[in-house]
């Protein structure tokens, strides 16, 4: 295994956040038609962790709440109940236009129609995400920390949400913390910040361990040639990818394992899912295989989850990506935006293709 991990500490995995709810209308209808909705707390770093804390292992989220609200009381009881640890600073809501936890207002699609998602994110609370609020030396030295996990989505909220991944970073590789670090390129947090995000970037992923991308944030985060991510049929494209990632390993000699998702999509509910890894010297690759979807979002970071599970418990590389892949599956087959599996074998039977009843 190239990855090694310190063994004196409190917590296997650690994620920095910026917490939010999810409204999902029920049985797949648009957003606009009303009706019934699911509301969940949700957040793509926390999805990541949820893998590893159903399956026991510890986790710890770091994050902002607004004090008294009932959103914020809504995602502590919610993330108690996925068994993670979690801590951060509560701050006033300073009147009714203050601050608050962001919507994220997704319908699933069904057929044809294609999934919409809407993020609201005035005055969100995680925009203020600061590194005096958290003793980096408790968490990572005196607690001690495996892994952190690292997201592109809370690295581009704000300028003070930026330093605030960097210094996260930085601290983890000063206290022999693994980094990983997913880009989650989004072009509407990027629009006015190409340069000053592209080189807070850079940076981040030159002290990470573990580079994440899905089929275009490598291209768009870090400006890595790579192939187009349009069109079908992504299984031809997959030595594109591997030299893209070949090119990744050039620049940012640090990291040891980088990984991708691939997806092709057929219809809403049937997807070809696959992904590629790159461990060493070594590929591992899943050629995309059918999936039947109940709602797509969250896959990505169930593979990366389950791919960092993999990483935690020690195993062989190649069954990290496959783990992932079958992680990231679970996760399309539920409501929640994030996996909830009941236990390894489960997780392991979606990868080998049996769907039978277990009595």
């Amino acid at each position: 295994m190239s990855i090694t991990l310190r063994s004196d500490c409190e917590y296997a995995l650690v994620v920095p956040t910026s917490m939010g709810v999810r409204f999902t209308p029920a049985n797949g209808q648009p957003f606009h038609c009303g009706g019934n909705y699911l509301l969940q707390a949700t957040s793509a770093e926390t999805n990541v962790a949820s893998v590893s804390a159903y399956l026991g292992l510890p986790v710890k989220v770091l994050t902002s709440f607004v004090k008294g609200s009932p959103i914020a009381r809504f995602i502590k009881s919610d993330l108690a109940g996925r068994g993670m640890a979690f801590e951060g600073p509560e701050l006033d809501q300073g009147g009714p236009w203050g601050y608050r936890h962001q919507f994220n207002l997704a319908d699933s699609g069904a057929g044809s129609r294609g999934p919409r998602v809407w993020n609201d994110r005035a005055g969100e609370v995680g925009r203020t995400l600061n590194v005096k609020d958290f003793d980096l030396e408790r968490i990572f030295g005196a607690e001690g920390v495996r892994v952190v996990h690292v997201s592109g989505l809370v690295g581009a909220l704000s300028p003070q949400s930026s330093e605030f991944c960097l210094e996260i970073a930085r601290a983890a590789r000063k206290h022999g913390t693994r980094i990983s670090f997913d880009l989650n390129h989004r072009a509407s947090f990027w629009e006015g910040r190409e340069k000053e995000l592209h080189e807070i970037f850079t940076e981040i992923a030159s002290v990470s361990d573990i580079l994440i991308g899905n089929e275009e944030d490598f291209q768009l985060c870090l400006g890595l040639d790579g192939p187009d991510p349009g069109g079908k049929n992504v299984a031809a494209k997959i030595d594109s990818f591997k030299g893209m990632i070949n090119r990744a390993k050039e620049q940012f000699p640090n990291a040891s394992v980088f990984a991708t998702t691939l997806r092709d999509v057929v219809s809403v509910n049937h997807h070809l899912w696959g992904a590629i890894m790159a461990e060493g010297g070594d590929f591992h690759v899943v050629e995309p295989r059918d999936i039947t979807v109940l709602d797509r979002i969250g896959g990505g970071d169930g593979f990366v989850g389950g791919m960092l599970y993999g990483v935690l418990k020690g195993w062989e590389p190649r069954m990290w990506v496959q783990f992932g892949w079958a992680t990231g599956a679970l996760a399309t087959t539920m409501l929640t935006d994030y996996g909830q599996p009941a236990d390894e074998e489960q997780v392991w039977t979606i990868w080998a293709g049996n769907a039978r009843v277990k009595r």
